[in-house]
């Protein structure tokens, strides 16, 4: 999506209310509601100033989960657990193969949530365009970071982007298809779109992409664009329709 207005901070300033230094935690594989109750408790100590912005970047267990827009029919047909969710959006999967980074951050007063994800979106572009996938880009009217269609395939999503934000305090974050498999996706409706597909770095390149390879250059992109020295720019190559607009919300967390 391209910005429905001009962002509240000038695009070469930091977003961030700090200007200290990220502490980034590196959680390895941690189980989907582990990983969650762990960032409600930072996000509460960020928001109270016990400690300062951080990054989690780990990797998850085969786990779908639901965000308040996720509809009945979304849901799996096959017997993997869903967790409802308090982020936005409707459902996806997440697994090993796939790069999960939380920001647990305060942002700057005014907060801008639109500038924040556009900045998130940038991050994830310069480094799909980075590892080879030139094509990387939005679309506008949906979130994340899609490769247009080609060789037969549809438009594909090959990064998704899902957040909260209380008390100026940002939670979830994006996650970013290296290696994984793509057969979850077929039992659910990723993100409430059936009209576009699902694809990975590795599938786009035709060579192994690894969660690894990919950490430094997304934690140093993610840095670059909250700091406001890597700026958002227009890459959108089509526009679709939102797949969330006019939907109830909808959470139950168990």
């Amino acid at each position: 999506m391209t910005a429905p207005r001009d962002p509240f901070f000038p695009a070469d300033k930091s977003i961030r209310a700090a200007a200290d230094p990220l502490e980034i935690r590196y959680l390895g594989t941690l189980g989907y509601q582990e990983a969650w109750d762990l960032q409600s408790e930072l996000a509460a100590q960020r928001a109270r100033d016990e400690i300062g912005d951080t990054i989690l970047v780990l990797e998850h267990p085969s786990i779908y989960t639901a965000g308040k827009r996720t509809q009945p029919e979304d849901r799996p047909t096959n017997e993997l657990p869903v967790i409802d969710v308090d982020r936005g959006g409707r459902i996806t999967w997440h697994g090993p193969g796939q790069l999960v980074v939380y920001p647990i951050l305060k942002l700057a007063e005014p907060v801008d949530v639109v500038d924040y994800v556009r900045r998130l979106e940038e991050a994830l572009i310069h480094v799909a365009r980075q590892a080879g996938v030139t094509a990387a880009g939005r679309i506008d009217g949906r979130s994340g970071v899609w490769v247009p269609a080609h060789d037969s395939r549809e438009d594909a999503k090959v990064a998704a982007l899902g957040i909260r934000i209380t008390r100026g305090v940002t939670m979830h974050g994006v996650a970013l298809n290296c290696s994984n498999t793509l057969e979850f996706y077929e039992h659910i409706i990723p993100c409430g779109i059936t009209d576009a597909g699902v694809t990975t770095l590795t599938r786009e390149l035709g060579s192994q992409v690894t969660v690894e390879e990919m950490t430094q250059p997304l934690l140093n992109a993610l840095e670059e664009v909250l700091s406001g020295r890597m700026q958002v720019a227009d890459h959108t190559f089509g526009s679709a329709p939102d797949p969330t607009k006019g939907l109830s919300r909808k959470l139950q967390r168990s």
